[in-house]
């Protein structure tokens, strides 16, 4: 199999569609790396979680502290993880300016580019859907994700 058969490219009108469908397929665990959380995007997300926590899916969210953040986004922010944490969702706080945007699901299909996961609204954003355990597993690897899960 070439690269092309495993990776499509998406775009911030196409992303939350195909990723909505990758979520609702996971079996065991969403590693979710988004640097800013909004309550408008957790609109969508929150009842897609709760299906999947009601599973047994684990689901972990890496996102800069909140303290961070400009003042409106840091509420915005400490709510929604809190939100979260009472979910059944672990969340992992990273200090140092955290801005990477990634997800790993079930730790075979890996999505990285632009794009805030669980925030973006307007921006044009791009985003890479790989669907390779190798793959995936490198990614997971090289953040040194186990240590932390």
């Amino acid at each position: 199999m070439n690269s092309l058969q495993i990776s499509q490219l998406h775009d911030e009108n196409t992303f939350y569609q195909s990723f909505v469908k990758d979520l609702n397929h996971c079996q065991k665990e969403v590693i979710i790396e988004s640097p800013y959380i909004t309550a408008g995007r957790m609109n969508l997300f929150r009842p897609i979680f709760q299906k999947l926590l009601k599973r047994g899916v684990k689901i972990y969210v890496f996102t800069r502290d909140p303290k961070e953040h400009e003042e409106g986004m840091e509420l915005q922010s400490e709510s929604e993880i809190s939100n979260f944490e009472r979910m059944g969702v672990e969340v992992l706080l990273c200090i140092g300016n955290h801005h990477r945007k990634l997800a790993i699901l079930d730790r075979k299909v890996l999505w990285e580019g632009s794009l805030n996961i669980l925030s973006q609204a307007y921006s044009r954003e791009i985003m890479r859907r790989i669907e390779n355990k190798e793959i995936a597993m490198q990614m997971f690897e090289f953040l040194k994700l186990e240590k932390f899960l």
